[in-house]
């Protein structure tokens, strides 16, 4: 299984919108674990086809220390959330920047796994985080879009600088 490449921000691919998946195939569940390895590589917590440049509506997702609790999310959708979330994010194609984004604390997510077999999960505190942040990803949306502008900019031009000095 090969590591994909993770898209950066401010790359514009990262803003197409992700199709529903219509067909749960060999070649999704390769693409499901891909992204699994790809995220415990980095290292992350979660990880959204979009990130990896295929928009597609699949989020894989694990919390835990010893990652072996991996959530796997085909065409998610929230359909209950409440409470406040007060948990710092980062993402793995924003390297080194960590803000706080409102969130839901709670959220009750429908989606299907990799085989196609529909179910709901009920998730709080970091995993609704991570879920909600993901889904934006879905969207075309990354978490430095829920800040102001000059934030925005600040970000930015701290990648670029990150960018030169790596070239």
């Amino acid at each position: 299984m090969p590591i994909l490449n993770i898209l950066r921000y401010p790359d514009a691919r990262l803003h197409k919108v992700a199709a529903p998946v219509t067909v749960f195939d060999e070649s999704l569940k390769k693409l499901v674990a891909d992204m699994a390895e790809t995220m415990y590589a980095a290292p992350g917590i979660g990880l959204a086809a979009t990130q990896v440049d295929v928009h597609k509506q699949v989020i894989v997702v694990d919390v835990s220390d010893r990652h072996d609790s991996l959530v796997v999310l085909v065409n998610p959708e929230i359909v209950e959330a409440t409470g406040e979330s007060d948990i710092e994010e980062g993402c793995l194609s924003v390297p080194g920047i960590y803000e706080l984004v409102q969130r839901a604390e709670r959220v009750k997510v429908r989606a299907h796994d990799q085989n196609g077999k529909a179910f709901t999960l009920e998730a709080q505190g970091l995993l609704a985080v991570c879920i909600q942040h993901e889904m934006d990803h879905l969207q075309g949306k990354v978490f430095v879009e829920h800040l102001s502008q000059l934030k925005q900019q600040r970000i930015r031009a701290k990648l670029a600088k990150q960018l030169r000095k790596s070239a």
